[in-house]
């Protein structure tokens, strides 16, 4: 009988010291191009959700130009995956990839990398998201949206609409600043779009808190290659801003915005 007094004391014990180790955060891995990293998305969705609660740490695999397939092919996906056991993939194609451009053949790459990596991505414990681009024509918008939707969806992963919301975001609030000032790029409205959009998917609601962006705020010439990086490590260019603020009422202003999409 005292024995196992004494085993459920200890087993009490260890459990209360198990409570004083604070958890670690999420690994939330991004892989894409220059969508991805202008206006550095993986820190600001970092910094966005521990302010909401859901504390993680992103890294990422980004470089200007890339498309999927070629993370696939030079199995930089796989070893990161591997070593660093991320919880959530986030991929993110080029613009024009799946509306075959140029050709059928950049399509068909297009599909089987997203097919591949979300695979692999399944093998390793994460949750895979392909994160939507943008097209600023309607009619091309909602067939990108057609085209990045099936290939979500012939890869069994969640898609997460990005085009027709900044669209419609972008024509009832023309002053925030969606793009880069060169014009296609994003901007840091649009990628506080993306953060909230991705926060949404994942955790089935928008987020309410303000936050600071500590960590590079790249621009399109950011000097990145395809190496696996933390978000908030130092920039390979000096003179990369460090820092963007997010405030409460933008963080409103965009859930407003958003929310007639709200499931």
């Amino acid at each position: 009988m005292h024995g196992w007094i004494l085993l459920l004391a200890l087993l009490l014990a260890c459990n209360a010291c198990a409570a004083d180790v604070p958890a670690q955060p999420a690994k939330v891995l991004f892989v894409g191009n220059s969508l991805t990293y202008v206006g550095n998305l993986p820190a600001t969705y970092a910094a966005l959700s521990a302010a909401n609660g859901h504390p993680v740490h992103s890294q990422m695999i980004v470089k200007g130009g890339a498309f999927l397939d070629e993370r696939h092919a030079d199995g930089s996906l796989q070893r990161a995956l591997a070593e660093q056991h991320p919880q959530v993939l986030v991929l993110q194609e080029q613009g024009g990839a799946l509306l075959c451009m140029p050709d059928e053949a950049t399509c068909a790459r297009s599909r089987n990398a997203v097919a591949a990596m979300a695979q692999l991505g399944r093998e390793h414990g994460a949750k895979v998201l392909l994160l939507g681009s943008y097209q600023a024509h309607p009619a091309v918008s909602r067939l990108l949206i057609a085209k990045e939707s099936a290939a979500a969806q012939a890869a069994n992963v969640p898609y997460v609409e990005i085009s027709e919301a900044l669209r419609n975001a972008a024509t009832a609030a023309p002053d925030l600043p969606w793009y880069d000032t060169d014009g296609m790029h994003p901007g840091p409205a649009l990628t506080l779009l993306d953060a909230i959009q991705l926060y949404r998917t994942i955790h089935g609601h928008l987020p309410q808190h303000g936050f600071t962006v500590t960590a590079p705020i790249y621009t399109p010439k950011s000097g990145l290659d395809a190496a696996l990086r933390n978000a908030d490590d130092n920039a390979p260019l000096a003179g990369t801003p460090s820092q963007i603020d997010y405030p409460e009422a933008m963080i409103h202003r965009l859930n407003t915005l958003l929310a007639p999409q709200q499931p």
